[in-house]
């Protein structure tokens, strides 16, 4: 409402000759109150509102933490490269300590090469001479 002072002036006037001179201060503070009293129940009902919604996005957000696992985004090249050099290091001896822990696998001579000869005893070239 875009009530300028002619107007203003005009209702008081209005509101004076109406009511009388004794009970307008009386109207004004029942106005008053009456404003006050519905300003603070709108307040209370938004608040109402805020808090009923904020209780529903987070209930919201619980359960969506609760049905899926956590999907990490796909790693970038670069990120590889940031990784701190110890991770790097210790996850590189750890495997060199299993790989040196295990047996070693037996050598089997190949199908085309020809088998070595055993080597001459030492009772044969001592006893021939």
């Amino acid at each position: 409402m875009n009530l300028g002072m002619p107007e203003m002036i005009f209702i008081f006037l209005l509101a004076l000759v109406i009511v009388g001179p004794r009970k307008l201060p009386e109207l004004g503070r029942q106005l008053g109150k009456f404003l006050a009293e519905f300003k603070r129940a709108s307040n209370e009902f938004k608040n109402q509102l805020e808090t009923e919604m904020l209780n529903i996005e987070l209930e919201e957000r619980a359960k969506k933490q609760q049905e899926g696992p956590k999907v990490l985004p796909p790693e970038e090249p670069w990120e590889r490269l940031m990784r701190p050099i110890t991770e790097t290091v210790s996850r590189t001896k750890s495997e060199l300590v299993a790989v040196m822990n295990q047996e070693p696998a037996p050598i089997k001579p190949a199908a085309s090469a020809p088998a070595p000869e055993p080597p001459p005893s030492s009772a044969n070239s001592a006893g021939g001479e």
